[in-house]
């Protein structure tokens, strides 16, 4: 993670702005930032120079991502283990920003086509000092602590977190329930409702070549157990008898 804040100073000093750039790292080396936050899409720093009597406002804002690209990253995220891990244990793990260009996304920008720049100072040419300084002050940030460029994209560090943690459950729930599918041996023939024989364990007919018939109770698994008990047991095991003592009786014909 530490080339990416290089390459977001590299975007900025390839300006060839020397000594406006050697002034602002100077001044954020000195403490000359006062305060610098971060929000979605936004970093806003107040910046008062060692010979200025008032402190100016600078502020650096970038696109935050949408939902559904934060969807997108977070999808690859899960997938990968070693991803998850580093991140619910407060690391950014190495490579993470293959994810982001995975997606189409960049996780920092790396053009000036990619960020908006103001300051209050209204000098010109832009960047200004102030805005120099707080480039060195985000990068510095972004090393000290790199969930604050998901911070920027659009997602804090509890979000993405909890996020991800309830994705990755999901998953594992989803894997835990994923019923096997039956080999043919297993499979229980539907009865046919119209076919009494059928019902009554009696299928297939006689003519029929088939080497066993249907369980006489086979028709208590097809439906979804009633939620009734009968001296504790289940009512699908107390008529579980009922079912076999029947399919062993003659069924009259219907007059």
């Amino acid at each position: 993670m530490t080339d990416l804040p290089l390459a977001f100073l590299g975007m900025f000093e390839a300006l060839r702005m020397g000594p406006t750039f050697a002034r602002g790292r100077r001044d954020e080396r000195a403490g000359h930032v006062r305060s610098l936050t971060i929000s979605s899409s936004l970093v806003v720093a107040l910046v008062r120079g060692p010979e200025e009597t008032t402190a100016f406002r600078s502020r650096i804002a970038v696109r935050s991502f949408s939902a559904s690209e934060w969807a997108r990253v977070e999808k690859t995220l899960v997938s990968e283990a070693r991803y998850v891990a580093g991140l619910l244990d407060g690391r950014m793990p190495d490579g993470i920003e293959a994810v982001f260009a995975e997606a189409g996304l960049g996780l920092l920008p790396l053009s000036l086509d990619e960020v908006a720049l103001d300051c209050t100072c209204e000098r010109w040419p832009m960047p200004c000092a102030h805005l120099a300084a707080t480039c060195y002050a985000l990068a510095r940030t972004f090393e000290a602590d790199p969930f604050e460029v998901f911070t920027w994209r659009g997602r804090s560090r509890d979000e993405l977190l909890m996020r991800l943690r309830r994705a990755r459950e999901s998953a594992a729930v989803d894997g835990v329930l994923a019923p096997e599918p039956a080999s043919p041996a297993e499979r229980v023939p539907l009865i046919d409702p119209d076919d009494p024989g059928a019902f009554w364990g009696n299928y297939p007919p006689p003519a029929a070549a088939a080497p066993t018939g249907v369980r006489p109770d086979a028709l208590l698994d097809q439906l979804d157990a009633p939620p009734l008990s009968h001296h504790g047991r289940p009512i699908v095991e107390v008529l579980r008898p009922a079912y076999a003592a029947l399919s062993d009786a003659d069924v009259a014909p219907a007059s």
